[in-house]
């Protein structure tokens, strides 16, 4: 009888091999949608396992309580409004079409409501291009440029935390309790290293695979791991 390879076995999604959301401070969204204008105060910045920016603890007038993410200027006792016309500035929650063109925005609703899903990392920020009655044009960090909805809502500003990236982890240790954080899978070994009880190209006789990379045209989605079909086909020119 076959066995699973690690792969599908991480795909199926059991407990062992979900991320420990537990361990998490919670989840870092615009607060609910609604047409008041509410003002609210940052408590706390902490830094979260589970992202890569630093999120604020922010408590609104009205005494609710909710985690956002943190853009690059603010500090504790900063105030910060949410609502689809309120001032645009450094940390407040506006709807797009209210956002003049040129602003650098973050945390982009796909949906109006859904708290935000786009332009989360940090250090990262988009740019408003252009707006019509319809959709809003904006800029993303890799340079393409993708259209809105005029109701969905934005973070003004750009994420903190903008050198992350830029310190080495300098040994593979780090590497693995950064992954561990997020139950990430490493090291990563290949098929053709493993035992053959493993994987389908493992064993110790050789590297030779033994059989086809490319899992059958009409396989089911268990099957389609790895390498599902071949980048390109003839000569490259």
């Amino acid at each position: 009888m076959g066995k699973n390879i690690i792969q599908q076995a991480r795909g199926k999604g059991s407990m062992r091999y979900r991320a420990p959301s537990f361990n998490y401070l919670g989840e870092a969204k615009h607060r609910n949608l609604d047409n008041q204008i509410i003002q609210g105060v940052i408590t706390d910045i902490k830094h979260c396992p589970g992202h890569y920016a630093p999120l604020s603890r922010v408590r609104y007038q009205n005494g609710e309580i909710c985690w956002l993410i943190t853009p690059d200027g603010i500090k504790v006792g900063d105030k910060v409004e949410s609502g689809l016309t309120a001032p645009v500035g450094t940390g407040n929650t506006v709807s797009l079409k209210n956002i003049p063109e040129g602003t650098q925005v973050y945390n982009i609703e796909k949906a109006p409501g859904d708290g935000g899903k786009f332009i989360r990392s940090s250090g990262t920020t988009g740019k408003i291009l252009a707006k019509t009655e319809k959709t809003v044009k904006i800029m993303m960090p890799s340079r393409k440029e993708k259209d809105f909805n005029p109701d969905c809502r934005a973070n003004i500003g750009i994420v903190a935390g903008a050198g992350r990236t830029e310190k080495p982890f300098a040994k593979a240790g780090k590497v693995f309790f950064a992954k561990r954080a997020r139950n990430k899978l490493y090291p990563i070994t290949s098929g053709v290293s493993q035992n053959s009880v493993d994987h389908p190209f493992g064993g110790k006789s050789s590297h030779h695979k033994g059989r086809p990379t490319v899992a059958p045209k009409y396989a089911p989605a268990g099957r389609k791991v790895g390498k599902v079909r071949p980048r390109r086909t003839g000569m490259r020119r």
